[in-house]
């Protein structure tokens, strides 16, 4: 499997959801605030963290640690992603389908089973928001894979 290709493609995505959640919790009246969503990553490990409420306080170590296994995670289901793409002859339409599809099945991974057994402070994003997030990484992905496989399309090539 080509390593560039899941790289780039887990990396890209992983920054497209981030930014997206932590505007977006920003903003929010009731939101986990700018970097509540990195921290809240982080509080896996760093867990004197678990219980805090919104705005989740900014904890430096455990913004570090969120960022880096947020991208390592992602990589990671970039990896998984490409082991099912890479064995299909997928329309570029379908293979975003898919990524969106990966997205909502992550999601409901993590926000059902992972992170209420692992790490009960990421319950404070709005699943909503979290929802909508993993579906852009998703389809980002989707699209991030095309444009960085061997056999791109003309629009994507661009």
């Amino acid at each position: 499997m080509d390593v560039r290709r899941i790289f780039i493609s887990g990396v890209v995505a992983s920054l497209v959801l981030a930014m997206w959640e932590m505007v977006v919790e920003a903003v929010l009246p009731s939101g986990a605030g700018f970097f509540g969503p990195p921290i809240a990553i982080g509080a896996t490990i760093v867990r004197d963290l678990q219980g805090a409420a919104n705005p989740i306080p900014f904890d430096a170590l455990a913004l570090i640690l969120g960022l880096m296994g947020h991208m390592m995670n992602s990589v990671i289901l970039a990896a998984l992603f490409g082991v099912f793409v890479a064995r299909t002859s997928l329309s570029s339409t379908a293979t975003i389908g898919l990524g969106l599809a990966w997205g909502v099945i992550v999601f409901a991974a993590m926000w059902f089973v992972v992170v209420p057994i692992v790490d009960p402070l990421m319950l404070n994003l709005n699943a909503l928001v979290f929802l909508a997030a993993h579906m852009m990484w998703g389809g980002a992905l989707g699209l991030i894979w095309l444009r960085f496989g061997g056999e791109r399309t003309p629009a994507l090539a661009r």
